[in-house]
């Protein structure tokens, strides 16, 4: 029964009616009810939609665009990221974290959320069990970021431009990321993903130099998706006249990412709620918190623009 009912959620969240918030919310409820079928099946698969539905994105915006948004948002990202893992780091001492969770919530936070807690926790020699704790932490917050965000932004007025940048700098997962912002609009969708591949192609810097301070010998490899989504970019800059065909990638990808929402959200199972302890909680709450407040007051003040 769970298994045909999972199959029919599924193949709804094709039909473009369905938005990422509603796809996120049936995978959840779903998951929660009956429990997910095939878990590492969804896990790998929403891993590699993700990433083309990323790489699709970028058909549909322009080079000139990217390079506008990631230039203007580069050094943001990189106080932002600094400040964050800090302020994770002296969070984690205060609450009396043990071993790598405060570092890998911290990582998660700053940098992009799952992806750089894998990249991380190699690097960090970090145990099994802080590694899921770190990723239930990150991941429940995500579902959060998408459904509070889109609520937040109309509430305070923000424009699409404006939101875009702050979904990229404070939801943790370019899943999460490109979700709310596409539930925002067009715009939102693309300053969005742009601010969070920005923020993302700081995965391997960042492990790379965690690896050389504690003399590590784990390789961080460059998110290829990031290249790619470029690459896309490029390709719609130069044939302006297949503009048809970037539009028709560009709202296939989208929908793609409602498919991947819903697997993501599938993923939310009892199992990985009860991993989180309340102090890991209370780390990732209030290090999020803090991170998307200042963020939010920064773009209203005119800081982030």
């Amino acid at each position: 029964m769970a298994k045909i009912i999972f199959i029919g959620l599924l193949v709804l969240c094709i039909a473009p009616v369905v938005t990422t918030p509603m796809a996120l919310a049936a995978g959840i409820a779903f998951s929660l009810l009956f429990g997910n079928p095939w878990p590492k099946e969804s896990t790998m698969t929403s891993q590699i939609l993700l990433k083309l539905s990323v790489v699709g994105l970028g058909f549909g915006v322009s080079i000139q665009e990217v390079w506008a948004v990631g230039k203007d948002s580069a050094g943001y990202t990189i106080v932002g990221i600094v400040m964050t893992i800090g302020v994770g780091l002296v969070l984690g001492r205060m609450l009396h974290l043990k071993g790598n969770t405060a570092a890998l919530i911290s990582c998660g936070t700053a940098i992009c959320g799952g992806s750089a807690i894998a990249a991380m926790a190699p690097v960090l020699r970090s145990k099994d069990d802080e590694i899921a704790v770190a990723l239930a932490t990150v991941f429940s917050l995500n579902a959060v970021a998408l459904i509070l965000f889109p609520f937040i932004g109309e509430l305070v007025g923000l424009s699409q431009h404006q939101f875009g940048y702050w979904a990229g700098m404070a939801i943790h997962d370019t899943s999460s990321v490109v979700g709310a912002a596409a539930s925002y609009g067009a715009e939102a969708l693309r300053t969005g993903t742009t601010v969070k591949l920005t923020r993302a192609a700081w995965i391997a810097p960042i492990a790379m130099a965690a690896g050389l301070w504690l003399r590590s010998e784990q390789k961080t490899k460059f998110p290829l998706f990031i290249g790619g989504f470029v690459a896309a970019a490029i390709l719609h800059s130069l044939a302006p006249q297949l503009s048809g065909l970037w539009g028709v990638l560009s709202a296939i990808a989208r929908q793609c990412l409602v498919v991947t929402l819903f697997l993501v959200g599938c993923g939310l199972s009892r199992n990985v709620l009860q991993r989180i302890g309340p102090r890991p909680l209370l780390h990732g709450v209030t290090l999020w918190v803090f991170v998307s407040l200042l963020t939010l007051m920064g773009i209203l003040q005119n800081w982030i623009r």
